[in-house]
């Protein structure tokens, strides 16, 4: 039974407190009619005995204390579920911003989800193909996993997420494949571009997009990426889909969080974040995994701006604890016009070992990575050294280590806005960079892979 109540004490900022009531539930569902007529939404933050702390979603400006009524509906957040999800775009409430009719659900899903029993978790060990070789060849993405980027402001993230957004399959399965894309506290103009790009490519057609403006409440940005997880759990597990999902910018996410901790005057900890900021982020980063004698899966691409390019920033720093490595992103390489400007020596995916090798990429990409990565790191040793002596003064080896790590960076590494690669293509090229280095210098590469990939191609 819906509970109606006049009794509203306080209002400050986006918060309302409201006394003497019964019954209410943490993180329940409110609304507010105001003397107008107008009807505002909110959802309950804390409930202490008779009085319950109310986050209003629209703000709480023009609210009329003694008079507003505030019922309260007892259920929290849902958002309705269907297969004609796909193709949808929805604001950080769930409402459509597509221009399309109301979705007619199937089902009406709380946002919050259920945990996942982790003896019903299965281990991530199939690969995904994004098109980019410094993921694909290098840091690679395994069905199932949490694999973040870390960027910094004015890098080439939105790009990079829309294109990874596109661009992602799961090769040789039969199953569907969907991609879910939250965007929070983006611009318009960045909302804009996210939505344009998805229909002129047609990747529309297999994804549901969740955009939440900078202008829009705080306590939407909090909601967005668990409406986003919502729907990639319902095609994963009800409807047997490999769900790709995106989360950009989780750093926007992070500071409503510290936004609404500071309104509700809780103890702030580092750099004024609340002290449960680990927890909430593992309760978004651990709703991605596969489950035991079901088909789908959920895998995740988290995108975080570090501030100030610092990755010991609170953010960076407990997302690295939760997930399963991090692609970073380097303002130097961009400024050398490197797209995607992916520093691969800082960059890991801890689960790349599962998802490479016969029957999954190829039987030579292990070998292949680990000799390009020696190889690069060689040649950025070699860059080191030119800056002292001159390149003019370096041995024949150091100078050919030099003259790959170049090459590695403009040909590998760097790709077009609209290059799709292969993972066959990657590796090839991967071996066609490793032979303008001495195949005694393949002290990575076993032999038959040496003479198969290295040495057939060099005759």
């Amino acid at each position: 039974m819906i509970k109606e109540y006049l009794t509203t004490s306080e209002v400050v900022g986006p918060l309302m407190l409201v006394e003497q009531v019964q019954g209410v539930k943490y993180e329940e569902l409110v609304e507010i009619e105001l003397p107008s007529g107008e009807i505002r939404r909110g959802k309950v933050l804390e409930v202490d005995q008779d009085r319950a702390l109310i986050q209003l979603f629209e703000g709480s400006w023009g609210v009329d204390v003694p008079n507003s009524r505030v019922r309260f509906l007892g259920r929290g957040i849902e958002i309705g579920v269907s297969p004609d999800i796909l193709g949808r775009a929805f604001d950080g409430q769930g409402r459509p911003v597509d221009g399309g009719p109301e979705l007619i659900p199937d089902a009406r899903l709380d946002i919050n989800g259920s945990p996942i029993n982790p003896c019903a978790r299965d281990y991530p060990s199939e690969f995904i193909q994004t098109g980019f070789s410094c993921i694909d060849g290098l840091n690679t993405l395994v069905r199932g996993q949490k694999l973040p980027i870390f960027s910094g402001s004015g890098l080439p993230h939105p790009q990079m997420a829309a294109q990874i957004a596109r661009q992602a399959k799961v090769l040789g399965k039969t199953e569907s494949f969907a991609v879910v894309f939250a965007a929070m506290g983006i611009t318009f103009e960045e909302a804009d571009y996210f939505l344009s790009d998805f229909r002129r490519t047609g990747a529309i057609e297999r994804a549901v997009l969740f955009l939440n403006l900078a202008n829009d409440p705080a306590i939407e940005r909090i909601s967005t990426p668990r409406m986003a997880l919502t729907v990639a759990e319902y095609l994963a597990f009800q409807l047997d889909m490999h769900v790709l999902v995106i989360l950009t910018d989780m750093t926007n996410y992070c500071e409503a969080l510290r936004e609404i901790s500071a309104a509700r005057k809780e103890v702030p900890g580092r750099r004024g974040y609340p002290g449960y900021l680990y927890t909430d982020l593992a309760t978004i980063y651990e709703r991605a995994g596969r489950i035991k004698g079901k088909k789908g899966s959920i895998t995740q691409i988290p995108v975080l701006s570090m501030p100030e390019d610092d990755k010991t920033h609170p953010i960076a720093d407990l997302t690295g604890y939760i997930t399963e490595g991090q692609i970073i992103m380097s303002r130097q390489m961009h400024k050398r016009g490197i797209y995607p400007p992916v520093d691969v020596m800082q960059s890991l995916s801890r689960l790349k070992d599962k998802g490479i090798g016969d029957g999954k990429t190829r039987e030579d990409h292990s070998d292949g990575f680990n000799q390009l990565f020696a190889a690069y790191a060689r040649g950025k040793e070699a860059h080191e050294l030119a800056v002292i002596l001159g390149e003019a003064a370096l041995s024949e080896l150091d100078g050919a280590y030099f003259r790959f790590s170049d090459e590695f960076e403009e040909r590998y590494i760097q790709q077009g806005t609209e290059e799709d690669r292969t993972i066959v293509e990657t590796l090839d090229l991967g071996w066609e960079l490793l032979r303008t280095l001495p195949a005694s210098e393949m002290k990575r590469v076993r032999e038959r892979f040496l003479k198969k990939y290295f040495l057939q191609e060099a005759e």
